[in-house]
């Protein structure tokens, strides 16, 4: 086990930080040094003891690990409603998109069969709509597409975020 050196004390660092190889820096700055000097365990004035028991984390340093454990929630929850949405929302815009290609070529080529079915296919290309209007928002398919794409763009940073949260903390 290695050790590091402050001063008059030698406090020995456990290898999982020690082999730290991103921060090589940080890694001896993770733990808090135990209080020592006159206050601590010593006597007072008066002649009685102050059982004074050091802690390990300071107030500033339990905000910022509450801080980055949220972000590190709210992170990870986007990327998983992202990574599960991305998909769908991409094969239902390239589906729709294809759709009435797809019913154009069946089409064509039941045209050389049958009159009547090229009707009715003709009339089944013609009723999948090219755009939906829900409320104030108009969807189509390269709208789904486009959101699919966006989407798993936000996944992809919630994901970096979230492991810098991570690390922080």
């Amino acid at each position: 086990m290695r050790t590091r050196h402050t001063g008059r004390a030698v406090y020995p660092l456990p290898e999982t930080i020690v082999m730290d190889s991103f921060n090589p820096g940080r890694a001896a700055d993770r733990f808090l040094q135990p209080e020592e000097g006159p206050s601590a365990g010593t006597p007072s004035h008066d002649g009685a003891s102050r059982s004074h028991v050091p802690s390990r984390f300071s107030l500033g340093r339990l905000v910022r690990v509450l801080v980055c454990a949220v972000f590190y929630g709210l992170f990870y929850f986007v990327q998983q409603v992202t990574e599960l949405l991305a998909p769908l929302l991409l094969i239902v815009g390239v589906g729709w998109s294809v759709l009435p290609h797809v019913i154009g070529a069946i089409g064509t080529s039941a045209a050389s069969a049958d009159p009547q079915a090229r009707d009715i296919v003709t009339h089944v290309a013609g009723t999948i709509p090219h755009q939906i209007v829900v409320g104030s928002h108009v969807v189509t398919a390269m709208s789904l597409v486009t959101d699919g794409l966006l989407m798993m763009a936000a996944a992809a940073l919630c994901a970096t975020l979230a492991a810098v949260a991570a690390r922080e903390m």
